[in-house]
């Protein structure tokens, strides 16, 4: 049985039982959770290795369960919805969701999420990055701007880590999405795009006018260091 701690949360009790069947199949330990409030009850009183959060739940959503665990838990969050709107989709990752999968998913397609979401947030010994007035430690998975501390999204921040890796370089729409959310996923480029813009925001003093994330239109986008730009 692994260690991984997996908390399901969904008021209909057969999508329960067959997500809990299905995980313990796959060597996880499931909690379970029919309610927003008890969602983050769970949470705070035995932290899960992640969470699968459904959108609609009887005292409120999966949106503003996500953001008030993001104000104390950076646990990894899929949400699994039946809705399949961009705009919801954005507004669940705007509010610190890690992944939005869209009902109905094949369980080896959640599990393959699932490990990618925990892959994410395993530590790892890396260097420290500086390009102008972003410094970038990536082991420490900490972020600051011109000496300020910016929070991130594990999203945010993973997309940010596969560029900084390559400063200069031009990375692909293709390998940024399988490098931040792995294989499958690499015709989702508005998904990138939302990232991009979310990360744009934190990074940029006037994200419409980027210096440090460019987009090389038709093909990707590289980080640069303002400085060296010609």
């Amino acid at each position: 049985m692994s260690d991984k701690r997996v908390l399901v949360v969904d008021d209909e009790p057969q999508i329960l039982r067959a997500l809990r069947t299905s995980l313990r199949a796959a060597g996880y330990q499931v909690a379970s959770a029919a309610s927003a409030e008890a969602a983050l009850a769970a949470v705070a009183l035995q932290p899960p290795e992640a969470v699968i959060l459904d959108l609609i739940l009887p005292d409120g959503t999966g949106t503003q369960v996500c953001q008030e665990l993001r104000k104390w838990s950076s646990v990894p969050v899929i949400v699994l919805s039946a809705v399949g709107e961009e705009r919801e989709k954005v507004t669940a990752l705007d509010a610190g969701a890690d992944d939005y999968i869209t009902k109905p998913v094949g369980i080896d397609e959640l599990l393959a999420r699932l490990r990618a979401a925990l892959r994410r947030v395993s530590p790892s010994i890396e260097p420290l990055v500086r390009l102008g007035e972003l410094e970038i430690d990536l082991e420490q998975r900490e972020l600051r701007v011109a000496g300020k501390p910016v929070h991130l999204t594990p999203h945010q921040f993973d997309l940010l880590r596969v560029m900084a890796r390559h400063p200069g370089k031009l990375l692909t729409h293709r390998m940024l999405l399988r490098e931040v959310w792995g294989p499958g996923y690499g015709s989702e480029s508005s998904l990138l795009r939302v990232h991009v813009a979310q990360l744009r925001r934190r990074i940029e003093p006037d994200p419409a006018r980027p210096r440090y994330l460019l987009t090389e239109p038709g093909a990707g986008y590289r980080l640069v260091d303002p400085a060296t730009r010609g």
